[in-house]
């Protein structure tokens, strides 16, 4: 896998979670042996204290230390080397879990010389149901009189139900990363569509070119014949394909080349422009082009002039208005106004179509984003167009703004700020 910018913020994102993680599985097995150790000391000293009190009772000395023993985690012998009865030994079991506040279910079993067994005692709950009793749970331990045996069932249990806080906070990390794992699946999916809409356009982009290349080649032997020089007007029909084949072949090499975001490349030439002279051009490029009956109002003052790329800015005109031409339904209405400020000038495209829906109008500049229409797929485009116009806009560190008009259509407002303007 290639070692790039996204790949190392994958990898030390994971890192970063899993070692968080690793730090709280390692909290959580501390806690976990901390009231492990907890419940160990206080069973041991409650134990410890019942011996005592037995040996108080019979009002002899203690002839022998270390009485309580643990066997497991929850099995405990305490050798008494004393004789009790069953009942003192069960009120003072449970006078000592009370005092040590040790909420455990238990149960006992005392040795019984006579019988040389184990005999079960109780089983103490605080449970009002049936306890699980196990009375084969005790065994003998030779050499071993005056003793008793005391289970605890669920101490395990106890355990972990204990560390409830902990448990919460390391689900909540195992599910971080988790969302964490899934995201960065997704995000190679995508960057994996990514590359494959970027190869889809370079292949667009080359069979593109063939048949342009063949045309160019066309348009230039057919304007050096005799024929067309003689005529004016097929000459000047022949001038425009050649000049729009050489357009059109820019917008393939660099309107694509936007479109797959590759727009570090892009350099601004820019130059004296004379708006109202780049607007009438554009103007008659898309009445030439149009098959409808347009009408395109130019309300700009000759003695504008901007500085800007004259390519760039040429494509942002013929977007704009070949966009509004394309969606109206009939008889498309343009108007091109310019209205000066005290910070500049704005340059407004106002059009009779169809609108945009509310919900819509705020992504028409994303790119390859394309508003839904019931006559979308009569209309051409692959959703770039106002993203190269908004990718140019900023470029020349201008504005631009868009909202549909009260009755209908919509007004598309580019501002040019004073330093630009002429």
């Amino acid at each position: 896998m290639k070692f790039n910018r996204l790949n190392s913020i994958i990898l030390a994102g994971f890192l970063c979670i899993a070692g968080v993680l690793v730090m709280q599985l390692l909290m959580l097995n501390q806690a976990y042996q901390f009231e492990k150790k907890d419940f160990e000391e206080k069973i041991h000293f409650a134990l410890q204290d019942v011996v005592k009190r037995i040996y108080r009772d019979n009002k002899t000395q203690l002839s022998i230390t270390n009485q309580v023993k643990k066997i497991t985690d929850d099995y405990y012998i305490v050798d008494l080397n004393d004789v009790f009865e069953h009942e003192v030994l069960e009120y003072y079991l449970k006078t000592e879990f009370q005092k040590v506040k040790l909420d455990l279910d238990y149960e006992y079993a005392i040795y019984d010389c006579a019988t040389d067994e184990m005999i079960y005692g109780s089983y103490i709950s605080s449970d009002a149901g049936k306890p699980e009793k196990c009375e084969n749970c005790f065994k003998k331990n030779e050499g071993l009189i005056y003793y008793f045996g005391i289970r605890f069932p669920d101490l395990q249990h106890k355990f972990i139900t204990s560390l409830g806080q902990y448990w919460i906070y390391t689900g909540i990390l195992f599910l971080v990363l988790i969302i964490y794992v899934y995201s960065v699946i997704l995000l190679l999916k995508q960057k994996k569509y990514t590359e494959l809409q970027t190869d889809f356009i370079n292949n667009m982009t080359h069979e593109f070119k063939t048949p342009l290349s063949s045309i160019l080649i066309a348009s230039q032997y057919a304007t050096s014949q005799e024929e067309i020089k003689n005529n004016p007007k097929l000459a000047k029909y022949m001038q425009i394909i050649t000049n729009q084949s050489h357009k059109l072949n820019h917008h393939i090499e660099r309107i694509l080349n936007v479109a797959k975001g590759d727009a570090k490349w892009i350099e601004l030439e820019k130059n004296t422009i004379n708006l109202r002279e780049i607007l009438e051009l554009v103007k008659e490029n898309t009445l030439l082009k149009s098959t409808k009956n347009t009408k395109i109002d130019i309300t700009v003052s000759d003695k504008i002039n901007i500085s800007a790329d004259e390519f760039h800015f040429n494509n942002i005109l013929f977007n704009l208005i070949d966009n509004a031409v394309k969606y109206c339904s009939e008889n498309p209405e343009i108007s091109i106004k310019s209205s000066e400020t005290e910070k500049g000038i704005i340059l407004s495209f106002s059009d009779n179509g169809s609108g945009i829906s509310p919900q819509h109008i705020n992504y028409v500049f994303d790119k390859f984003y394309r508003v839904p229409r019931e006559n979308k797929k009569d209309i051409e485009g692959f959703g770039i167009g106002l993203f190269y116009v908004k990718k140019i806009i900023d470029l020349h560190q201008w504005k631009i703004s868009i909202k549909n008009n009260s009755t209908k259509g919509i007004t598309v407002s580019i501002f040019i700020p004073k330093k630009d303007v002429l």
